[in-house]
């Protein structure tokens, strides 16, 4: 059974903070989220601050939709990050993301690894009328009616089609 549901259809601007919005529908800052930690023994291993990795340890965590992100460093939280001299991601579609396999030694500390950093996210409420529109296709159902009639005779057992000059095939 289909639940009727009212749908609202705003065209978006990208990039654009201060057009006209829906009443409730601004973004909502999170506190800090900090869910993992860099182990420095670990080459391989890093600082993953992910909306999937936030998702997984904070069940209780709901972000409809990151329409912005701010990532810092826990221990230099006034630095930008882009002054600490490490490779990092930090995006609204994934969040953080620092390997320590891609750090140099020097910048602001002399180990190859990275800090430990945390994230803020901007999340627009989990309101159906401020989420973007779900683009699945539509159909529209369309009824054809089409009257046929046909009458078929048979006089004989063999029966030769032959075409009379109206161009309509007839059976005799």
């Amino acid at each position: 059974e289909q639940v009727p549901q009212l749908v609202v259809s705003v065209p978006s601007v990208p990039n654009c903070s201060s057009c006209c919005c829906l009443p409730g529908c601004d973004c909502i800052w999170s506190d800090w989220i900090d869910v993992s930690y860099p182990d420095s023994s670990d080459v391989n291993g890093g600082d993953y601050e992910t909306l999937e990795n936030i998702q997984s340890t904070i069940s209780s965590w709901v972000c409809a939709k990151v329409e912005n992100i701010s990532c810092r460093a826990e221990k230099f939280p006034d630095i930008p990050i882009a002054d600490l001299g490490q490779t990092v991601q930090c995006d609204v579609n994934t969040g953080l993301i620092c390997n320590n396999k891609d750090q140099q030694i020097g910048g602001i500390i002399p180990m190859p690894v990275c800090l430990n950093y945390e994230i803020s996210v901007c999340c627009t409420p989990n309101r159906t009328e401020c989420l973007p529109p779900v683009h699945t296709p539509t159909t529209t159902p369309s009824t054809t009616t089409s009257k046929i009639s046909s009458t078929l005779s048979t006089t004989s057992s063999t029966s030769v089609p032959t075409e009379t000059t109206s161009g309509i095939t007839s059976t005799t």
